[in-house]
């Protein structure tokens, strides 16, 4: 499995963190700059992005890695 990152609303921005980790692995003024980032890094590490809204409950994933139970959606 690999890692996943978060997309989560902050005081300075939107930060990009790694789950468990303990600090953001950076922060950005918009969301979309910090959704751009988030991808890049889950799909380089074979993992999920998880993001999350402005009130900080998720509001979408997507998984770039092996996905034993991929979802049915068709929103891609």
């Amino acid at each position: 499995m690999g890692k996943n990152y978060h997309v989560v609303p902050s005081d300075e921005g939107w930060k990009v963190k790694r789950e468990g980790a303990d600090k953001a692995g950076s922060v950005h003024d918009t969301q979309r700059e910090a959704i751009e980032v988030g991808r890049e890094r889950a799909i380089r590490d074979r993992g999920e992005l998880v993001i999350h809204g402005e009130d900080g409950k998720i509001r979408d994933k997507d998984s770039y890695g092996h996905d034993p139970y991929p979802p049915k959606d068709t929103k891609h």
